[in-house]
């Protein structure tokens, strides 16, 4: 005869077997794909709000710098350089980092540090960046 300490330890270890089958699988790491700007071991948190600021800077979606997928065009191919807005875009963040390291890094006499640019200093919002020359025209 089956004694009770037994029958709980099988219990036990059904409960636990049946458990883990529903467990959720631990995601693998977030690795992004074909930084050449930004940091290779950037977090997905990180780089989610360095695109959501170049979609808030710029008034644009993903699609304005990233290509499809080829096989599912409703999907971003974020890995691809197919749209050469991607390229200018790097040229950008290369461009704007250049600036703020060459006159904006030094501290002020009180202590303070300088202002950065960033995106929207020339675009604000707008995909091209609007000179107030052509603004006055318009």
């Amino acid at each position: 005869m089956i004694n009770k300490k037994t029958i709980t330890m099988a219990m036990l270890a059904g409960v636990v077997l049946l458990l883990s089958a529903f467990m959720p699988k631990q995601q693998e790491a977030f690795k992004a794909k074909n930084l050449k700007v930004l940091p290779k071991n950037i977090s997905k948190e990180d780089l989610d709000k360095v695109m959501d600021g170049f979609k808030a800077s710029l008034g644009v979606r993903c699609n304005y710098c990233h290509a499809a997928m080829k096989d599912n065009p409703r999907k971003m191919d974020f890995a691809s350089d197919d749209n050469p807005k991607k390229e200018v875009a790097r040229e950008m963040m290369k461009m704007t980092a250049k600036i703020n390291k060459k006159y904006f890094q030094h501290e002020m006499k009180d202590g303070k540090g300088l202002v950065e640019i960033s995106c929207t200093t020339c675009h604000n919002g707008k995909s091209e960046p609007v000179l107030k020359s052509d603004a006055a025209g318009k």
